[in-house]
């Protein structure tokens, strides 16, 4: 995919970087924000105040989570008008066409349609639209854990409680991913390399228990390669010892969440389809509990339905549900985005092998591409956005 993965992280870092409160003169871990929402925090630390500010219209408004320790009191906001809405509508075949708002789907019902936050914050309003949510940047190891040590967990803190106050399931993005590598990382030696990287996964699953679904490694070679791969197994015997280590740690430590191998490409281009589906089957074979299959989808406006759907069906032969991780559609033109939206969403929420949708972003100004904003500042729909709340019975 002609597109620069390096310059969205670096984007998003930087912007964190600013609330990130550097602690010096401090020995051990520290971890700040507050206890623990629903686990345990193994250094406490005081309370953080970690605002989530909504912006324009008809979600203005602002949330936070503050508080210092247990019992101190802390809100993430209003949950929005009306809950998450009903599954969807009856629609037919490939680029069919839905018919009425707010039925049900054989094929779609249960499934969530959800998204990620906004400028590192949870929008006010936002489960008007979206019944998931899954932190941009906010969940990155280098986000959480700047400096060795230190993390601070204030802002995903915010985003859990956002998705447990609400009923809605909450998705990590990631565990491990190349594109991403704090400093500190690579002044350890190798056995140190390993245990950092499974005290990450260990800290994250004892302080968030309820995450329902969480992307072991994201974005997997040739598209991006941690640089501590060698340290946490290499390429081994299975060539993808790596990959199997990282999902065996994340099982161990969050045994009840959906692990997701995660990549961009994979349910477009046939290139990146096979190397995927080989490094996916190595890795299986070699015992990694791999749950499911993650398809970001950037670029599926690109295609017709009927190939994005070919390479799902192989998919769907393998026995793997997939989850649609980070789908928008990149289009200036609001009819034109319409009609892609609604060609290419029927077919997802109804592909029998799709468990779940998280669009990514929707407000415009606010989306990693320029022109896959649904919804404006002020509240005013961009039609497919339109169109998408009419077929899932939403937004009202």
């Amino acid at each position: 995919m002609n597109k620069n993965r390096s310059s969205r992280w670096l984007y998003g870092t930087a912007s964190i970087a600013l609330g990130i409160v550097a602690l010096s003169g401090c020995s051990g871990r520290v971890d700040r924000g507050d206890d623990a929402p629903g686990g345990s925090s193994s250094a406490g630390g005081h309370g953080g105040n970690a605002g989530t500010t909504g912006a324009g219209g008809a979600d203005t408004g602002s949330t936070s989570a503050a508080g210092s320790g247990a019992g101190g009191s802390s809100s993430a906001g209003g949950s929005g008008d009306g809950g998450s809405g009903g599954s969807g509508t009856t629609s037919s075949g490939v680029g069919g066409s839905s018919d009425g708002s707010g039925g049900s789907s054989s094929t779609g019902a249960g499934k969530f349609v959800g998204n990620i936050t906004t400028d590192r914050a949870v929008r006010d309003g936002f489960v008007r639209y979206w019944d998931q949510i899954t932190p941009e940047v906010e969940g990155k190891w280098s986000a959480v854990e700047p400096s060795r040590g230190e993390r601070d967990w204030s802002r995903l803190d915010a985003i859990y409680k956002y998705a447990q106050d609400n009923d809605i399931p909450f998705m990590q993005q990631s565990f491990v991913w190349g594109a991403t590598s704090q400093g500190w990382l690579g002044r350890l030696s190798a056995e140190e390399q390993r245990q950092a990287v499974m005290d990450w996964m260990q800290a994250f699953c004892q302080r968030y228990p309820e995450t329902k679904y969480i992307v072991v490694v994201n974005e997997p070679p040739p598209h991006t390669t941690p640089s501590f791969k060698s340290a946490i197994g290499g390429d081994g015997e299975s060539g993808v010892d790596w990959i199997v280590n990282s999902f065996k740690w994340a099982r161990e430590f969050c045994p009840d969440a959906t692990l997701i191998l995660n990549d961009y490409n994979i349910i477009e281009y046939q290139s990146d389809h096979d190397r995927f589906v080989a490094m996916l089957s190595a890795a299986l074979e070699a015992g990694a509990p791999i749950d499911a299959v993650g398809a970001e989808a950037h670029d599926v406006y690109k295609k017709d339905a009927g190939t994005v759907k070919g390479f799902l069906d192989r998919f769907a032969a393998m026995g793997l549900p997939v989850y649609i991780t980070e789908l928008d559609i990149d289009i200036a033109d609001d009819d034109e985005q319409r009609r892609v939206m609604e060609e290419q969403f029927t077919m997802l929420y109804n592909h029998s092998a799709v468990k779940g949708i998280t669009l990514y972003g929707y407000i415009v100004g606010s989306t990693w591409r320029d022109s896959t904003g649904l919804m404006h500042p002020d509240g005013t729909m961009r039609p497919a956005m339109a169109w998408l709340m009419d077929f899932l019975g939403r937004g009202q």
